[in-house]
């Protein structure tokens, strides 16, 4: 059965990739002109659509499962974006089983404590109560319509191409580690494992933490990518300094603190996770990319 992704982008193309590999049809939405071409140059069916312009073109999801992983509406506090597309179920039809990719944000800050998923959700930040607000939504869908839903609340996404490189090479201070919030991360492979899980055989209704369960904090991850990327390590301050120094965003990051138990993804969706930690997490990354690296090499045209 074709699946509807909505959200085609980094995560979505290699989600798209493991269903293509098995033989089966995938439908990317995206919102541009260039992801649209992204997704053909990688053989993914495109439709263009923009969620925060209705009405909304066809988009063949009745009776599919449909992978939501666009993000949130850009400001505010409710997710108008997708309030939009369950609005067109009632003239295009609504999906079988929609995987919803919310925030580990929705727990607000827990003060490290470690958190499973019937911890009451507290959100802070915005983007935390827009997440939350779409998982209301789409509660509200399930309970009316009768669709089927899982919602997987996401850590920080890690994977190739999406390393915080830049800022190191920018030398960009982060918190002391005596005052740094503990955070919680994902190999993006392993996101791709939870995802196909979740579709197959996740339960109607549940949540799901997704985490490698070996939780450190951001300065930690920091100091780690620069010791394999070859760069030198952050400079540090103290939290008073950061909201001189840092940025707003940056900053409400600094200021929660959860520590997330993925037990409920081990042995109920029955995942084995590939990178539980981020040394190998990391290590898998560097090494995927030197064999990019090398064979952008040996493909590149000669000029001479």
């Amino acid at each position: 059965m074709e699946r509807i992704i909505i959200g085609c982008g980094y995560l979505g193309r290699r989600l798209a990739a493991h269903y293509l590999g098995r033989g089966d049809g995938v439908t990317g939405i995206v919102r541009t002109g260039t992801s649209e071409a992204a997704l053909v140059s990688a053989g993914i069916h495109p439709i263009r659509a923009d969620l925060d312009r209705p009405p909304l073109p066809h988009i063949p999801m009745r009776g599919r499962p449909l992978f939501y992983i666009a993000p949130p509406s850009p400001e505010g506090v409710t997710d108008e974006r997708l309030g939009n597309l369950i609005n067109s179920f009632a003239s295009q039809g609504g999906p079988r089983r929609i995987v919803y990719l919310s925030t580990t944000g929705v727990y607000g800050d827990c003060g490290g404590a470690w958190v499973d998923e019937g911890r009451t959700v507290q959100p802070v930040a915005p983007r935390a109560r827009r997440r939350w607000n779409a998982e209301q939504r789409l509660r509200t869908w399930r309970d009316h319509d009768g669709g089927e839903l899982v919602i997987l609340r996401v850590a920080g996404i890690y994977g190739p191409g999406k390393l915080p490189l830049d800022r190191l090479r920018k030398r960009l201070p982060l918190i002391q580690e005596s005052e740094a919030p503990f955070s919680n991360r994902i190999h993006i492979d392993d996101l791709v494992q939870v995802c196909v899980a979740a579709m197959e055989r996740g339960g109607d209704g549940e949540i799901y933490n997704v985490s490698d369960g070996h939780p450190t904090t951001m300065t930690d991850y920091f100091s780690r990518l620069a010791d394999q990327a070859g760069l030198p390590r952050p400079p540090l301050i103290t939290l008073g300094e950061g909201d001189r120094q840092l940025s707003a965003g940056m900053m409400s990051y600094m200021r929660e603190s959860r520590r997330l138990n993925n037990r409920k993804l081990r042995e109920e969706l029955g995942v084995e996770l590939c990178y539980p930690d981020l040394e190998s997490g990391l290590r898998a990354c560097f090494r995927e990319q030197r064999t990019e690296n090398r064979r952008q090499k040996k493909t590149k045209p000669f000029t001479g």
